[in-house]
C-alpha cells in the first residue's frame, strides 16, 4: 500500500477534542512533527478530518 507523510504545521490549541484526539491517533506528539503512515482509508478520514492543521509532504 501507498505511503503519505504528513506534518503538524498548526497548533491544537483552542481546538475540538475530537480534531485533538484525531492527531493523537494519528501519531503526532508535536508541532512541525512528520510523521509517515499507510494510505488506507481510515488515515485517509483522519487525515481530511484535521487537513487545516496538517500538510501532506510528497
Amino acid at each position: 500500500m501507498a505511503k503519505i507523510k504528513i506534518k503538524q504545521v498548526k497548533s491544537a490549541i483552542n481546538r475540538p477534542i475530537d480534531q485533538k484526539r484525531t492527531l493523537v491517533a494519528l501519531g503526532f506528539r508535536k508541532l512541525n512533527q512528520t510523521i509517515e503512515k499507510e494510505a488506507t482509508p481510515q488515515i485517509m478520514g483522519m487525515v481530511n478530518k484535521v487537513s487545516h492543521m496538517i500538510e501532506i509532504i510528497d
